[in-house]
């Protein structure tokens, strides 16, 4: 006994005919009329009484039909649950961002439309971020890391350069640029290596021929803002995310100075998945508003 013939045996039944049941379900009559046919066959059992233009139930349909009913009713529950599922984003969504100020618009415009989803965010460097979202342990990133690999739906938030940056009274010229074999002299408080920050300073300094050396290894965004306000050294962001700070002065690299594109990405095996999608959608209509 096949699920697709008990299926064209319901379908038929309450639907009162071979014609009826295909019309409403965008079938052929000859395909369920064949379905039928092979579970009546197979049990050597009459479902239908044939004789007129509008088939009816035999006894043993109608029994057959007080049992099948309930499941078939509870499929239909089940996929329309999975529809509004699908549909109508609930429950939580975890985000990882290399960077959270990239999502600040998107964020208001998801919270606005989706108030219902809690928003979980913490940060973590491009690497950790590809590494959440490959493990399910996250569902959202955002990164500076343009090699996240196939299997990504991305969508680009924009680029703006990388600067150094010091406390106002350490800063050896404020607002001049300054070399990398100058920076090279100076005590560096940089990110753990997984940072891409870091990379392209040190990329853009090797360029220079000159090597660059973390003073102060520093885990996180923060931790590296708050050692370079205190004093400790001269630090490396992107504009995009120097935001305003009367302990900081921000001083240009050497040009063409190292660019900063941030993108964010989800699984696309994911795609489907209501909350992603819709969080994936606002980003898309940010950006192409112009927030991006």
């Amino acid at each position: 006994m096949r699920h697709s013939q008990l299926r064209a045996f319901y379908l038929v039944a309450i639907h009162g005919g071979f014609s009826a049941a295909a019309r409403a379900q965008n079938m052929t009559q000859p395909a369920l009329s064949d379905q039928v046919r092979k579970l009546e066959a197979a049990h050597d059992v009459r479902l239908f009484d044939r004789s007129g233009k509008r088939v009816r139930l035999t006894k043993e349909g109608k029994a057959l039909l007080a049992i099948v009913r309930p499941m078939f009713e509870i499929e239909a529950r089940a996929w329309a649950s999975l529809r509004k599922a699908r549909a109508l984003p609930a429950g939580e969504l975890r985000i990882i961002a290399d960077s959270t100020c990239h999502l600040t618009g998107i964020l208001r415009l998801f919270r606005s439309r989706h108030g219902q989803v809690r928003i979980r965010l913490r940060s973590g460097n491009s690497r950790q971020v590809v590494k959440a979202l490959k493990k399910y342990a996250a569902d959202i990133g955002v990164t500076g890391d343009a090699g996240f690999g196939p299997g990504f739906d991305a969508i680009g938030l924009g680029e703006s350069p990388i600067i150094a940056f010091a406390a106002k009274d350490f800063s050896p010229m404020p607002g001049a640029p300054v070399s990398f074999a100058a920076l090279s002299r100076l005590p560096l408080v940089m990110r753990e290596s997984g940072s891409k920050t870091r990379q392209k300073v040190e990329a853009a300094a090797r360029a220079a021929g000159v090597t660059l050396h973390a003073s102060i290894e520093a885990q996180g965004r923060e931790a590296v803002r708050d050692m370079v306000a205190g004093g400790a050294g001269i630090g490396f962001v992107s504009t995009a995310e120097f935001a305003p700070d009367p302990r900081l002065v921000g001083i240009p690299l050497p040009s063409p100075a190292p660019m900063m594109a941030e993108t964010m990405i989800a699984l696309s095996q994911r795609r489907d998945v209501a909350a992603i999608r819709a969080f994936m959608a606002c980003g898309r209509e940010f950006v192409h508003n112009g927030g991006g």
